[in-house]
């Protein structure tokens, strides 16, 4: 399952994290982040470490956590890595699956924040692979996808312009998929549930059963 989370960032946000990135001149070759085979078809540029890409994690982590679906998706317990992707006319990165355990850490979840808009560049697709076949994603600016870290998965060739983002991978609180769904469906649920009715004795009811799931099924 993946999800879209719309306006994650505001246009001065986005505006803030393209001219941090764009001013910089420490792009390096990505395959230095890359596994032994990943590094066989990954084509793209990152953002070096620094000042910069703390300025730029910090940014994009306070969008995250103040978006209403991204924490009842996630039940983040940590983003493990992020970093800057930069695609030029002619580069790609073919299909893969992320590395299981960054920094000593599981993974989960990996995420792209869209910082280019969709008709600045061609091509530059992040296609997903599941059990119903692929999803092509290419999202407006500031707009994000939230995916399985161990689904196969790769972005298209960039035939014109730059594709620029931000990415991400999150260890959950939760670690099976089906798990974190069915509390996303709950809590979802209880959500509009709340909005017709407010505080009412079923709302409570839904309330109590995603707490007691959450607690029976989350890691510390």
């Amino acid at each position: 399952m993946l999800l879209q989370l719309e306006k994650v960032c505001s246009d001065t946000e986005i505006e803030s994290l393209r001219d941090i990135i764009l001013r910089q001149d420490s792009f390096q070759d990505g395959k230095a982040t890359a596994g032994w085979a990943a590094r066989e078809v990954k084509e793209n540029e990152q953002l070096a470490g620094g000042a910069e890409m703390d300025t730029v994690r910090t940014i994009t982590r306070k969008a995250l956590q103040a978006h209403p679906l991204y924490t009842a998706f996630a039940q983040p317990k940590a983003i493990t890595r992020m970093l800057v992707s930069r695609y030029r006319e002619g580069m790609a990165y073919g299909t893969h699956v992320d590395d299981a355990i960054m920094g000593g850490r599981r993974t989960d979840l990996s995420f792209t924040l869209f910082l280019a808009e969709p008709d600045s560049y061609e091509g530059g697709e992040l296609v997903v692979e599941d059990m119903g076949g692929e999803s092509a994603i290419k999202l407006g600016a500031g707009n994000a996808v939230i995916y399985p870290t161990g689904a196969l998965h790769r972005v298209n060739p960039v035939t014109s312009g730059e594709r620029l983002a931000v990415v991400g991978w999150i260890r959950s609180l939760v670690r099976r998929a089906d798990q974190r769904e069915i509390l996303f469906d709950l809590d979802i649920t209880s959500r509009a549930l709340f909005e017709k009715d407010g505080k009412t004795a079923l709302y409570d009811r839904l309330a109590k059963t995603r707490s007691n799931l959450l607690r029976m099924w989350a890691e510390d």
